[in-house]
């Protein structure tokens, strides 16, 4: 792991302690972070302000179904992942959020990045997951 990596998760460790259920890096360095789902848009906000960290870019949101995904067993059927980029840093962070089967519901990060408007509501019509709090959470796709 580069000094780089090792910065962004000593960081988020030190900023977010317990409330990261779990912190991985994969391929690339690429450093991912799981969250209840009750705590994205608190957390999300914080990963923004907080000047030592700095993710004020989102770059993607995306709804994830592990239906049939192998090894997915014993785990929430869904998740969303929002994938960042701290321009001042120069860090990418992936932080994601397992979420119940029968409602899939997480907190809108729109007041936070307002460029997660269509991603969420992309995520909702093809996923059905909820994000409470978005503005004008409608389908995108017609009838």
């Amino acid at each position: 792991m580069s000094t780089r990596t090792e910065q962004l998760v000593a960081a988020l460790r030190e900023q977010f302690g317990e409330r990261l259920l779990e912190v991985s890096i994969g391929a690339g360095e690429q450093v991912t972070v799981r969250l209840a789902a009750d705590e994205v848009p608190a957390v999300c906000g914080q990963l923004r302000d907080q000047p030592a960290l700095g993710f004020d870019q989102l770059i993607d949101v995306c709804g994830v179904d592990y239906a049939d995904f192998p090894g997915a067993d014993g785990q929430p059927r869904f998740a969303v992942v929002y994938h960042l980029l701290s321009t001042a840093q120069n860090w990418r962070l992936r932080v994601r959020a397992l979420l119940d089967d029968g409602f899939p519901l997480v907190g809108s990060v729109v007041d936070v990045w307002p460029a997660a408007n269509w991603f969420e509501r992309e995520a909702f019509d093809l996923f059905g997951i909820v994000f409470d709090g978005h503005p004008d959470l409608r389908r995108i796709l017609t009838d």
